[in-house]
């Protein structure tokens, strides 16, 4: 049989994980839950049919872009397989960003029509008429009281616009390397670009991921504390379950260890995602146990950021099952590289995913060998064709079938794929190369760090040293005995020219809301502020 994916053949990537669901007889069984409400494969297919009328009520064509500003519910799915079913593309935004950024987004996009929930819509009142192209609002979960706070503009309540469409079948002729949505970057580098991805692409990462490597099936029950509106947790919550018959359970709030653990007890997931900083928080929390609360949970996946070895190794100890962590990117849409069950090497990102090809070159290209550190390049069938508006970013990062993805990374000699950093986060120390990550993971191998980030920082010889923001674990208490104890610690295991300087105690540390460090952040603070400021130590 040939492959419907295939370039140039009709494809569509709502009816490839929908329709094909509900063809293996999935009509009946829930695919989306959200705590309040549920939707069946057969009612999900509905309301996408639905929705894709609507949005052409609206008087929007194949090709527009549509935004959806909405929290984790049964609603996101309808609203974004059902631009994708329509031909437009859905273009997600992050829900935890200032309206100056919305604006930059809602710009940049020049998106047609925007789906929000009323408190998120209610914010962006203020730049709404700087958003130029804009001709429809829609507002899920919304009352005619909600309506009437934007009377001015044209404004509609989801369910009510759904409820006045036919429920008939309709699927876009689209084809497979046809762009069905963007993904914006989390911005861990500066401002974010969007990334075009095509229909193909989801049910590629479902097939050499979900199920090639995480084997979901459709007896899983899929937690993600990652939210749908960007890449990892797309796939997480969307593309896997639905591309394997599943179930997903979906948190409107953020994902607070409180909140986590009341999900696990209530809907028992068999499969839980999340990011490095939420399994720490989970660790420092009493409430944490075998199974997280979930007698069927089998899995749990990371990414986002580098999982430090003693952390994974905890999480085994205390919950019983093992975390599997991986490499992605908005880029290439979900994880290329990966732990896998039964091939597990705690402190490594694993091993290629099958499917993927990755190489590891130095400064002039050239492919390097086991034990040298270089850039990680990428190729596969995921790879988005390029950045909305930025020719010249688009060039750099995708060059043919390869993908640059900024991270540095040793291979070593059983294979395994090690993180030493973003390209622009290193820095030299004595002529030497220091990788931000390795300094991090040896920090919070100490019994009294919970978290930890790592930058370059000049001294008064205007030398670069390294300097580490540190959240404490509770019951320790920052002093000099504590800094000279993590510097030796340090010197031991990472290196002796890598250990910090300076330490500084901080409540948290800025990151992106897909829990990568925003270390850009922690330079552009450490340039404006006093090295005198109670909590440091320096030496």
């Amino acid at each position: 049989m040939p492959d419907r994916s295939e370039a140039g053949s009709r494809y569509n990537a709502a009816a490839e994980l929908i329709d094909a669901a509900i063809a293996r007889g999935c009509g009946d069984k829930v695919a989306f839950c959200d705590g309040e409400r549920s939707l069946t494969y057969g009612r999900l297919r509905e309301r996408t049919w639905r929705m894709a009328a609507a949005f052409a009520s609206l008087g929007l064509k194949p090709e527009n872009r549509i935004a959806l500003l909405l929290h984790d519910s049964v609603d996101f799915p309808v609203a974004f397989w059902g631009a994708v079913r329509a031909g437009m593309i859905a273009v997600p935004f992050n829900t935890f960003l200032s309206v100056e950024q919305y604006a930059y987004r809602l710009a940049d996009s020049r998106a047609q029509a925007l789906v929000a929930a009323p408190p998120l819509a209610r914010a962006l009142a203020p730049i709404l008429d700087r958003a130029l192209h804009l001709r429809a609002l829609v507002l899920a979960g919304a009352s005619t009281d909600d309506k009437a706070a934007f009377a001015s503009r044209n404004v509609h309540l989801f369910d009510e616009l759904l409820a006045r469409q036919p429920a008939q079948p309709f699927t876009a002729e689209t084809v497979a390397d046809e762009v069905a949505f963007w993904l914006y970057t989390s911005g861990s580098t500066g401002a974010p670009k969007a990334v075009k991805h095509i229909h193909a692409s989801p049910m590629a990462t479902a097939r050499l991921f979900g199920q090639g490597v995480l084997g979901i099936g459709g007896d899983d029950v899929i937690f993600s504390a990652a939210k749908l509106f960007f890449a990892y947790g797309l796939g997480n919550a969307m593309t896997f379950p639905l591309s394997a018959g599943a179930t997903a359970v979906l948190l409107h709030d953020r994902p607070t260890p409180e909140r986590v653990f009341a999900v696990m007890r209530e809907h028992r997931p068999t499969v839980f995602f999340g990011v490095p900083s939420l399994y720490a928080a989970l660790l420092a929390h009493p409430e944490l146990r075998a199974g997280m609360g979930s007698d069927r949970l089998r899995l749990c996946v990371s990414a986002g950021e580098a999982l430090p070895a003693r952390l994974g190794e905890r999480w085994r100890e205390t919950v019983g099952v093992d975390i599997l962590d991986g490499i992605g990117s908005t880029e290439m849409l979900q994880t290329f590289v990966s732990n896998r069950p039964g091939d597990l090497r705690y402190g490594s990102t694993g091993k290629p995913v099958p499917g993927y090809d990755v190489k590891i070159v130095d400064e002039h290209d050239v492919e390097i060998g086991e034990g040298e550190t270089g850039e990680l390049l990428v190729r596969g069938p995921s790879a988005g064709e390029g950045y909305w508006n930025q020719r010249a970013k688009s060039r750099i990062t995708f060059q043919g079938e390869w993908t640059r993805t900024g991270d540095r990374f040793q291979r070593d000699r059983d294979g395994y794929y090690h993180y030493c950093g973003r390209s622009d986060d290193m820095f030299k120390v004595s002529g030497m190369w220091v990788s931000p990550f390795d300094v991090e993971a040896a920090l919070v191998s100490h019994e009294a760090v919970r978290e930890a980030a790592v930058i370059g920082k000049q001294d008064a010889d205007g030398l670069i040293k390294p300097k580490a923001f540190i959240v404490l674990r509770d019951g320790y208490a920052a002093d000099e005995r504590l800094f000279a104890a993590l510097r030796a610690h340090v010197k031991a295991s990472a290196g002796t020219w890598k250990h910090p300087r300076w330490v500084e105690v901080c409540t948290d540390l800025p990151r992106t809301p897909t829990g990568k460090i925003q270390r850009f952040m922690l330079r552009d603070q450490e340039s404006g502020i006093s090295d005198q400021a109670s909590g440091r130590s320096q030496s």
